[in-house]
């Protein structure tokens, strides 16, 4: 029973705590700029709309989803919520003009989202098979072939992670900038959406943490090669 007991649960501890405390605050922080409309009353779908006309991006399209926030590349479509699409509040202004820095990434041909998404398909098997294959390799006598193999698929999806961070940040980062240099927030409200962005970024780099010591754990389990009794 020792298996699940051992004191590599910490590092399971750690990190499901540090995700929980990004997710609080990255929750209080969008639901407080939700609240706060900005002064030139200007929609989330507007604001996604202006800065990709004035970026040359036409053929990108904005659409109103009823789930997540993201920018698909693979059909040039900028996709916000309900929310987000519809209001005029700092957080909807500052999640669409983060779409659209993943836009703006996309055309300019950014590498470390270039390689992000040549990575989605190996990445998708491996965080999917790879627990499975430890755990089979655990149960085949400690099959090592099948443990390590497990730990590389693991490994890949948490180097995911990795590329994501620059990512997420230089969108971020466009995505403030663009909001000032369209006159699409006042110098108080782009404060407003830097602690929105920097909140939801947190949850990416708390992800990334949590996924490490994950692998860390893995690796502390089964990675020295040796099998047991």
């Amino acid at each position: 029973m020792g298996f699940y007991f051992d004191y590599t649960y910490i590092l399971v501890l750690i990190g499901a705590v540090i995700c929980l405390l990004a997710s609080a605050g990255v929750n209080s922080t969008m639901k407080k700029y939700h609240k706060t409309h900005i002064v030139r009353g200007i929609s989330g779908v507007d604001c996604a709309r202006r800065i990709l006309d004035n970026e040359g991006l036409y053929h990108v399209s904005v659409e109103c989803v009823t789930g997540g926030d993201h920018y698909d590349p693979s059909a040039n479509v900028v996709r916000l919520s309900t929310e987000n699409y519809y209001g005029s509040t700092i957080t909807a202004v500052s999640v669409a003009a983060h779409e659209c820095g993943h836009a703006i990434q996309h055309a300019q041909g950014y590498a470390p989202l270039s390689i992000r998404t040549s990575l989605v398909p190996v990445v998708n098997i491996g965080s999917t098979l790879g627990i499975p294959i430890i755990i089979l390799g655990v149960f085949l006598s400690y099959n090592q072939l099948l443990i390590q193999i497990g730990i590389w698929a693991f490994a890949l999806a948490v180097l995911f992670q990795l590329i994501t961070l620059p990512v997420e940040f230089n969108a971020s980062t466009r995505a403030v900038s663009k909001l000032q240099q369209f006159g699409i927030v006042t110098d108080e409200e782009r404060r407003g959406s830097q602690k929105v962005l920097k909140a939801a970024a947190f949850t990416y780099v708390a992800a990334a943490a949590s996924s490490i010591l994950q692998l860390l754990r893995l690796i502390i389990l089964f990675g020295g090669g040796k099998s047991r009794d």
